[in-house]
């Protein structure tokens, strides 16, 4: 059997089946329907917030935030993240401004933000890296000064508390990534959370083409709609969320215990955080390493995956910008296998042949 980076959580069976009965029942399929509004409805109790949407993934609330906040010119973002963080950017027809990050959180580095504001910089779009909170009282003194939106890529982070809240409750607006690979997931799906309940009222307008009735348009819109499918999805996994964060971070711990005294580095959770545990990245001591450890666990039906590589600034329409430290450990990282199912067997054979690897010699 293959142990891979990570396998989506699955309810058991017949709750799933018990919400497809009432889909069928009603012949209700999409378009605002009564799951829907109840998933809405239970992740804002369960995230103690007053405004998210479900949409239809992470990527298109990443567009229509940028939208809904009418952004142009250049946004300030994080050369190390999933290229949709900066894709989302380039398709709204806007630039994006590369900001080295911190070598510990990983995440965009504070200090270096204000040299790279421009006359023609609307926003900051900052990831918080594998769930890992970024320095929000920084970025809010920044953004404020100099009148930007700050929006958070929070992908990662559903489940992360920061100072006793939701780490989606920063920012104007803050987006999540419900797809099967997260611990949190509606099969596909996404969320906009925003602080201001009319903004909010945009993006709802902006995600059903602009409707603001059956007959009425008041804003250009896309159809960033959800499904009952996989709302009945979301209502079936939300209950098993403190179980999943739970067996997570004793997974994690179960790796760090067995990578004591390795040429390992860990990213530094930012203090004041309660940290979901959304992956176990390993920064090694160099990109020869890393492939030969890739070529080893492989060899073994395990496969981990080089996450965030390569750094964003290779991508074809970013040019003429750099990150020196991001794209320093986009060559060294490694995500390690992690979810619900793993066990601590598994981890351990993991980790031995690793130690194996690193001890050579």
């Amino acid at each position: 059997m293959n142990i891979t980076v990570t396998k989506p959580f699955m309810p058991p069976y017949s709750d799933f089946q018990n919400y497809l009965e009432g889909i069928w029942s009603r012949e209700w399929l999409t378009n605002n329907g009564p799951l829907l509004n109840e998933l809405e409805i239970k992740l804002k109790e369960h995230l103690e917030v007053d405004n998210l949407l479900f949409l239809t993934n992470g990527t298109i609330a990443i567009q229509i935030a940028i939208r809904a906040l009418d952004l142009e010119g250049e946004i300030i973002t994080t050369p190390f993240s999933y290229v949709a963080t900066t894709s989302s950017i380039v398709w709204e027809r806007c630039k994006p401004v590369m900001v080295d990050i911190c070598p510990d959180s990983l995440n965009i580095d504070p200090a270096k933000i204000e040299k790279a504001i421009t006359e023609k910089t609307t926003a900051i779009l900052a990831t918080h890296v594998f769930g890992n909170p970024c320095d929000v009282e920084a970025i809010s003194v920044i953004a404020q000064k100099h009148n930007l939106k700050v929006i958070y890529d929070a992908a990662h982070a559903f489940g992360t508390e920061y100072k006793g809240k939701s780490l989606l409750s920063y920012g104007d607006a803050s987006t999540c990534s419900f797809h099967a690979t997260k611990l949190f997931h509606t099969v596909e799906g996404g969320a906009v959370v925003c602080q201001d309940a009319e903004l909010s009222k945009r993006v709802a307008m902006m995600r059903n083409f602009g409707h603001s009735s059956a007959t009425d348009f008041g804003d250009v819109g896309i159809n960033g709609k959800n499904s009952e499918f996989h709302a009945a999805m979301g209502l079936c996994n939300l209950k098993h969320v403190p179980d999943i964060l739970s067996v997570r971070r004793k997974l994690s711990e179960r790796y760090l215990i067995n990578f004591e005294a390795l040429p390992i580095k860990f990213q530094q959770i930012l203090p004041k955080t309660e940290y979901n545990y959304a992956y176990f990245p390993v920064i090694l001591e160099s990109e020869t390493v890393l492939l030969n450890l890739v070529d080893k666990l492989n060899l073994h039906n395990i496969f981990p995956r080089r996450y965030f590589y390569p750094s964003l600034t290779n991508l074809p329409y970013v040019e003429g910008q750099s990150a020196p430290i991001a794209e320093d450990v986009s060559r060294r990282i490694l995500c390690l296998p992690l979810y619900h199912t793993l066990s601590m067997e598994e981890v351990d054979m993991i980790c031995r042949f690793i130690r194996q690897e690193l001890t050579v010699g």
